[in-house]
């Protein structure tokens, strides 16, 4: 987990806490937003916690209904994976203060993961309710907002097949569309222009990562922080399908960076072409295509997090 930067919100906290409105996507995580409603409602009952709960159609319905909620003086607390929690995050981004709570039940769960609220409906409700919030950077591609990573070429096309995949519901859809797109892949060649330097790149994949993480734990970039004003960009260049497959633990801790065919340097603003026609995708949602555009805007967001352990 990154170290955060928080602070207690005491207006978020308390008796002063205003009424919460759950946002639960009820397809997320293959229904489990669902099943795991009855707990937290048990918990919110018990501890007195006004709220109400709101059933999203889309990620259209959702941000309306959460915007909608601020305007009212209720606080967002998403019941959902990172798709959700990505649009309606990017939609209240600059919105006043009011922070986003979330409830990880997605296949992945990034977002969550990096900032340390736990998996479980009553841990992550310990940390709504805690109040503790934490700005964070958002990043934008095409005008559309996004809290995790823009994935081009390779890892675009695996998350177009995982999103396709309905008989794989756990996170190991992403193993699957990995290999499955492995079989027909054939290497591309890439433009990237950021403020200082043009470059030119053939092969798997470029990441342009606001957060560390994605695909349910793979850390391509995990000197990516989330509020450093920042995008990590990481390009994968020519390798053997073969070498590429062994290769592939190094990238859930992060040490793939090292290799000679990866490289990172940082941006707070790109622009991405590609030799043929690739979805732009980020959050696990398909947001745009190319030619793509891709910036920072610096800590605009405030999410309910753990609080920061205190050093000795």
């Amino acid at each position: 987990m990154e170290a955060a930067q928080d602070s207690p919100t005491p207006d978020f906290a308390g008796e002063d806490r205003p009424p919460l409105v759950l946002l639960v996507n009820p397809t997320s995580g293959g229904g489990k937003a669902l099943k795991i409603l009855p707990r937290v409602e048990a918990v919110l009952d018990a501890g007195r916690v006004p709220f109400r709960v709101v059933r999203t159609k889309s990620l259209a319905h959702g941000v309306d209904k959460a915007l909608t909620a601020i305007e009212a003086g209720e606080l967002p607390v998403v019941i959902s994976g990172d798709g959700m929690v990505g649009a309606i995050g990017g939609a209240m981004a600059g919105v006043g203060e009011v922070p986003l709570g979330i409830v990880p039940v997605g296949r992945g769960n990034d977002l969550a993961r990096v900032l340390g609220i736990p998996d479980d409906p009553e841990g992550a409700l310990a940390t709504v309710l805690g109040g503790h919030s934490r700005r964070i950077d958002v990043g934008e591609a095409n005008g559309r907002r996004f809290l995790g990573i823009v994935s081009v070429g390779f890892d675009s096309e695996c998350n177009r097949l995982a999103n396709e995949v309905t008989i794989v519901r756990s996170n190991l859809v992403y193993v699957y569309s990995l290999f499955r797109t492995l079989l027909t892949w054939k290497p591309a060649r890439f433009t990237i222009r950021s403020e200082s330097e043009r470059i030119r790149t053939s092969g798997y994949s470029i990441s342009v990562a606001n957060n560390s993480t994605f695909g349910g734990g793979m850390r391509i970039a995990p000197e990516a922080e989330l509020d450093d004003g920042l995008l990590d960009v990481i390009t994968v260049g020519e390798v053997g399908k073969l070498r590429f497959v062994a290769n592939l633990r190094k990238v859930f801790n992060g040490t793939h960076i090292d290799d000679e065919q990866v490289r990172m340097f940082r941006a707070s603003r790109v622009e991405i072409t590609a030799s043929r026609p690739f979805p732009v995708y980020a959050d696990g949602e398909h947001l745009t295509e190319l030619p793509v555009s891709v910036r920072v805007l610096p800590r605009a967001l405030s999410v309910l997090a753990p609080a920061a352990p205190v050093e000795a």
